[in-house]
C-alpha cells in the first residue's frame, strides 16, 4: 500500500466516525454538555475540521476552505476567521452552535481537499519541513500524523459525549 493510500484511508476513518455520529444526533445533543467546562459534540467536530483545513492548507500552500469557500459565512460564530478552536475557554466552545448538515458539509469539503493533497505524495514528500518555528523544525510527516492523531481522538470524544448525553435523557 502507497504512503499516501495510507494516509487517506486515516482520514476516511476520521470522516467515517464523526459522520456515524452526526447522522444520530438531535439538536439538543449538539450542544449537550456533561457539565459546563465540557466540550460538545458541535464544538469537537468543528474543532477538529478546522484544524484539519488549517494545517492542511499550511502544509500545503492552499487557501482554507473555511475562507476560500463560504464555509465562515455559513457557520457565523462570534470569532475571528482564523479561529480554530485550540485553547478557547469553556465561554467559547459553548458559543458554536451548529447544525449536522453543516458540520457535516464543512468535514467533507475539508476532507476533499485534504485527500486532493495527499493523493500522490510519496517518502521523500515526508521529509519536507512546513514549520521551522519549533525546534527540530517539523517535517510534513510530522504535521500529518499529529492532525490525524487529534482527529481520530476527537473523532471518538464526539461519539462519547453524543452517549453520555443519551444517557442524560437529552
Amino acid at each position: 500500500m502507497a504512503i499516501d493510500d495510507i494516509l487517506i484511508d486515516g482520514f476516511d476513518r476520521v470522516r467515517q466516525t464523526v459522520h456515524s455520529t452526526l447522522k444520530r444526533v438531535t439538536e439538543d445533543q449538539l450542544v449537550y454538555r456533561a457539565d459546563p467546562e465540557s466540550n460538545t459534540v458541535a464544538w469537537l467536530v468543528w474543532h477538529l475540521t478546522r484544524v484539519q483545513d488549517d494545517h492542511i492548507a499550511e502544509a500545503f500552500g492552499r487557501e482554507q476552505v473555511w475562507t476560500a469557500s463560504g464555509w465562515v459565512e455559513r457557520f457565523q460564530l462570534p470569532f475571528t476567521p482564523d479561529e480554530t478552536g485550540y485553547g478557547q475557554s469553556a465561554e467559547e466552545v459553548g458559543a458554536v452552535r451548529a447544525s449536522a448538515e453543516n458540520l457535516a458539509g464543512y468535514l467533507d469539503a475539508v476532507h476533499a481537499r485534504t485527500v486532493e493533497c495527499l493523493r500522490g505524495i510519496d517518502e521523500s514528500d515526508l521529509e519536507r519541513v512546513v514549520d521551522d518555528s519549533y525546534d527540530p523544525p517539523v517535517t510534513l510527516a510530522v504535521r500529518l500524523m499529529s492532525v490525524l492523531s487529534d482527529d481520530l481522538q476527537h473523532a471518538g470524544q464526539a461519539a462519547y459525549v453524543l452517549g453520555i448525553s443519551r444517557r442524560a435523557g437529552s
